[in-house]
């Protein structure tokens, strides 16, 4: 009965539409019940019962259609967490348990690092069939103490994918990245003793990766690449072999030279069970973005990867980077990006590729330039096969310059919406569902950028501003500040080289 009466509460915004509904009836009930109660009609009293019927009529329409529109939309608020009134609907008492997400696209994402964890956070928002396959390529490199101590698989790639599925992120990394300080624990990360702990209970690595998609209540799973030891080897323009991963960058900086091309070691490992029939399953395929050379390549050179992506009729879609990055794409547009990936890989295995606006900030282009990296070069003229897309992706996090997840996740989002207008879905609930949260996030984004600007204007006027301080640098004290320290950094790097 308490979740009956959400639907009358003032934040539900549905007593409008039912009390109109209401109208709509009684002056239906009223232009009927006067030509049942009249024995002669003029025309004058025609024109008036048939005016009350069709106004009644319409009122009825109107109010079903947006009772029905609100109802999505106060479902979509209480599976939303970002939702600021949340609490205040209880939407899953009145119809059905399963959210609406359960019957989003099926979307695998391939690759590693930030980059998959960034298009996981932004896409779980959207449906909760996601898959994401990760490299696991640590093995060979310097391992902590922990994992010497527990003797456990290199799995960083795999936890940050985890938490970056799991529904309470915040707390999820919080526990799993925890190192204990005391006792006879200390030194050891609570991740390690976690996933080898899974692994004695379901008796393999890949069940314990699998079981952890319950345990965690992730949305989504995650899926380990291979389950053979993974060694990613380099080589070089001049003919030099890198066969350790984490070196790779600093001897092509060292040798002045770039990748020629990338192998994994050995080269006939196998995908884990699920890789294959995931992507096989999927409506869309997203690769990217990520370290090329050691988080994207490596994941599609894995046996059986390639072939299935390319057999796949699902929309297959490459997320360019932002920046370059020091010793592996030095240089490098976004026509130098998928030309790696297919020189690797063949034709086939991209049909669109959605990279950025480049409307950054100069002053943190300025600090990037200074660590050896700049903007990819948007020269997507160069590649004929492939659709582009430019979109706004970025943002600036703790002055990083970073994918934004909610700004690529409609992207995709709208990419496959295209796609079902395309195959005259409109009327599919997916795609119903699907554009209705695209909406709501526009909706929610505009709303919170419009507030955030109000606070800052609320903010200045309230600060009083101190004498002698010009308007100018009052307004653009933030970029004057960037600029001093970037300066002061590149004059430190000179007299360090001196």
């Amino acid at each position: 009965m308490s979740g009956f009466m959400q639907w009358f509460k003032s934040s539900t915004k549905m007593k409008r539409w039912v009390f109109l509904i209401l109208i709509g009836i009684v002056l239906c009930c009223y232009g009927i019940a006067e030509i049942l109660v009249l024995k002669e009609i003029s025309f004058q009293q025609v024109g008036k019962i048939v005016a009350i019927f069709v106004v009644g009529f319409v009122a009825i329409v109107i109010g079903l259609v947006y009772i029905n529109k609100r109802t999505l939309e106060v479902l979509i608020e209480s599976t939303d967490k970002r939702m600021e009134n949340k609490k205040n609907v209880n939407i899953n008492s009145l119809i059905f348990n399963r959210k609406i997400y359960d019957k989003g696209p099926n979307i695998v994402v391939i690759g590693g690092g930030t980059g998959l964890n960034t298009v996981l956070m932004g896409l779980k928002n959207y449906t909760s069939n996601l898959t994401a396959i990760v490299t696991v390529s640590d093995y060979g490199e310097e391992i902590t103490n922990s994992r010497k101590e527990l003797q456990t698989l290199p799995m960083n790639d795999i936890k940050d994918s985890i938490v970056a599925l799991s529904k309470e992120d915040e707390q999820v990394e919080k526990l799993l990245n925890y190192e204990f300080k005391a006792g006879k624990l200390r030194g050891l990360d609570f991740s390690d003793i976690y996933f080898l702990a899974m692994k004695e209970i379901n008796g393999n690595f890949e069940d314990s990766v699998i079981k952890s998609n319950e345990v965690i209540n992730m949305v989504g799973k995650v899926i380990p690449v291979t389950l053979d030891e993974l060694k990613i080897v380099a080589e070089l323009a001049n003919g030099y072999v890198v066969e350790e991963k984490s070196r790779i960058p600093e001897i092509v900086s060292e040798k002045l030279t770039q990748i020629n091309r990338i192998m994994i070691s050995p080269s006939n490992c196998k995908p884990a069970p699920g890789v294959v029939e995931a992507i096989k399953n999927a409506d869309c395929i997203i690769i990217g973005p990520g370290s090329l050379y050691t988080n994207v390549i490596p994941n599609l050179l894995v046996n059986g990867v390639n072939k299935a992506i390319k057999e796949s009729t699902a929309i297959k879609v490459y997320i360019s980077n932002i920046m370059t990055e020091p010793g592996q794409t030095d240089n490098y547009s976004v026509a130098d990006h998928i030309n790696a990936i297919i020189e690797h890989c063949g034709q086939g295995i991209i049909d669109y590729c959605i990279y950025d606006t480049g409307e950054i900030i100069p002053e943190f282009i300025k600090k990037y330039n200074l660590e050896g990296q700049d903007i990819v070069e948007q020269d997507v003229d160069k590649i004929k096969g492939i659709k582009f897309l430019q979109r706004n992706l970025s943002m600036i996090d703790n002055e990083h310059i970073r994918h934004d997840p909610n700004l690529v996740a409609a992207s995709i989002i709208e990419l496959i919406c295209d796609d079902l207008k395309y195959q005259d879905k409109q009327n599919d609930p997916q795609y119903l569902m699907l554009n209705t949260k695209l909406q709501e996030e526009k909706r929610i984004s505009k709303k919170k950028k419009a507030t955030e600007k109000r606070h800052k204007k609320e903010g200045k006027v309230g600060k009083r501003v101190k004498r002698g301080k010009s308007k100018f640098s009052n307004k653009y004290s933030e970029r004057i500040a960037s600029i001093k320290e970037a300066d002061e950094k590149f004059k430190n790097k000179r007299k360090n080289n001196r």
